[in-house]
């Protein structure tokens, strides 16, 4: 059974795998906006802009609010901070392997007493 942070993390990658999403993102990191000025830059329905919306809303990435007839979206930035942390381990996880494999290489590539001998042959 997934862990409630992997469930986070799996809903944020998939609302980030989507272009139109992650355009929405960057919009509304400018601040926040209505959902019709949020479809303005797309050539999709209006429906199709309120589904990404859903997406996005149920990843926590946004949040709605309706005033009056007019449904306001803004940018909530705690999934992302979450997804930078968990990259932010594994950086660290594969950033200590290349360290050890660059130091196995450093010291494999050391000359040895027997480097100029033939395969095979012994030297006497």
């Amino acid at each position: 059974m997934a862990s409630p942070r992997e469930v986070e993390l799996d809903r944020t990658f998939a609302a980030l795998a989507d272009p139109t999403r992650r355009a929405i993102l960057r919009r509304l990191a400018r601040g926040e906006a209505s959902a019709g000025a949020l479809a303005e830059p797309f050539t999709v329905s209006l429906p199709a802009i309120s589904r990404h919306l859903r997406v996005l809303e149920a990843a926590g990435l946004l949040v709605r609010q309706k005033v009056g007839r007019e449904h306001r979206c803004r940018l909530d930035p705690k999934p992302i901070r979450a997804s930078e942390a968990w990259m932010s381990e594994l950086r660290d996880f594969w950033s200590a392997q290349f360290d050890a494999l660059a130091a196995f290489l450093e010291c494999d590539a050391m000359p040895t007493r027997n480097a100029g001998q033939r395969p095979g042959k012994k030297n006497d």
